[in-house]
């Protein structure tokens, strides 16, 4: 284990994950090693089926990897945590239930009395800017609110680290600019862990302090990207020459990737 591993506050060592798949198998991710350091927010960005996705589960522990280790503060992981927040594409919103309730779901399980539950609800719906919707239920929230929701819900049991999978890929273009400023805005008041799955350059570049960049077949890392910008991220950095720079490295990173070599000798996986 290297010294940047074993400082990390999450480590992926030597991480495969391989399916069955009818009469072979598919091997999803080839051996991933990464590390990240507290505080940090990480982006990972790559093209469809790379294993982005699984890189994540596994961290969150909804996965198993078939070798190799994850470990969270040193510590393998080995199913999910409240520690560890998870935030969908999918809002994954209870109908039933207010803004409010919904974010005080996590807390009601954790024995907290009602009079903290609302104080620290209404907390992170601030944070997020949804007080003037604290009992609104979901079907009145457009997608955006939808999604703000789902953030404060899962800041509100306090994990020490966010896994992210493409939580504003379903949005239109300028809310998900507004939430990727919100999320940066929230991000910025406790520093929390981030691991941040998206699919679109611009967003992975303007939110990190790192991309990885995946390739596929199998699902492995082949560069990480330095993002030496200044936070806060504002209008003018996104439209700034240094940005440009870095989105096109990073879009050259994507895709113009060189065949896999299982590809290269005609191996399937």
């Amino acid at each position: 284990m290297t010294d940047i591993q074993e400082q990390a506050k999450i480590s992926f060592q030597n991480v495969r994950r391989v399916y069955d798949v009818g009469r072979g198998t598919f091997e999803a991710l080839g051996g991933v090693d990464l590390a990240i350091a507290d505080g940090e927010f990480v982006t990972v960005v790559g093209p469809s089926g790379c294993g982005k996705s699984t890189l994540m589960n596994i961290c969150a522990g909804l996965e198993t990897a078939s070798s190799g280790t994850v470990t969270v503060d040193g510590t393998p992981v080995d199913g999910p945590s409240p520690h560890r927040g998870v935030i969908f594409q999918q809002y994954a919103l209870f109908p039933w239930l207010t803004v409010r309730k919904n974010v005080e779901f996590g807390l009601s399980l954790q024995k907290m009395s009602r009079a903290e539950r609302r104080e620290r609800a209404e907390h992170f719906i601030e944070l997020v800017g949804l007080t003037g919707f604290i009992d609104a239920y979901p079907k009145t929230l457009s997608g955006g609110m939808k999604q703000r929701c789902a953030i404060a819900r899962a800041y509100a049991v306090d994990p020490s680290i966010l896994l992210m999978d493409e939580p504003f890929g379903a949005l239109d273009a300028l809310t998900r600019v507004s939430l990727q400023d919100q999320l940066l805005r929230t991000w910025s008041a406790d520093r929390r862990t981030v691991m941040f799955i998206t699919h679109d350059v611009d967003e992975a570049v303007y939110l990190a302090r790192r991309v990885v960049v995946m390739a596929k077949e199998p699902g492995r890392i082949v560069q990480v990207i330095d993002v030496d910008l200044p936070y806060p991220r504002t209008e003018e950095v996104r439209l700034s020459p240094e940005f440009a720079q870095l989105r096109g490295e990073v879009w050259r990173a994507v895709y113009h990737q060189p065949p896999s070599e299982a590809l290269t000798k005609g191996h399937t996986a």
